[in-house]
């Protein structure tokens, strides 16, 4: 696969959405930091990364984390836990392996006709063979 010229970060694509403040971004931000190396595959311009939690820090409270990349489907994940520490851990894994998935899933791994493939090394004609000659 080829380096992304500007890859995607947490910190460059995360947005907060309701129930954060912007203060909370950083914290949030170093929570989901461990994502930087599943994102660099993408272009920053690219992607997106919302977080919104409803009903914080009371009985049912929901996380919620979107992620929006160029050329793919919206990936959403969600977590009901009631610390909001462990939420966020869940939908950060959540979205790690959905990700994970996403990619795999576009690999042409049992397709032998999408696999790239090399060409065996030409073997050297000897003295006085022609090209085109057929061999018995």
């Amino acid at each position: 696969m080829s380096a992304v010229a500007n890859p995607a970060t947490v910190g460059e694509c995360l947005r907060v959405g309701a129930g954060f403040s912007q203060g909370d971004r950083n914290w949030i931000a170093e929570q989901f930091a461990t994502l930087d190396a599943r994102l660099a595959s993408f272009h920053a311009d690219a992607t997106e990364l919302e977080v919104s939690v409803k009903d914080r820090e009371a009985r049912g409270q929901k996380v919620t984390l979107e992620c929006w990349v160029a050329g793919r489907q919206k990936i959403v994940t969600t977590s009901t836990e009631e610390d909001l520490h462990a939420a966020l851990n869940d939908v950060r894994d959540d979205l790690r392996r959905k990700l994970n998935d996403a990619k795999t899933r576009q690999e042409p791994r049992n397709n032998k006709h999408l696999r790239p493939t090399e060409q065996p090394d030409p073997v050297p004609l000897q003295a006085g063979e022609r090209e085109d000659a057929e061999t018995t």
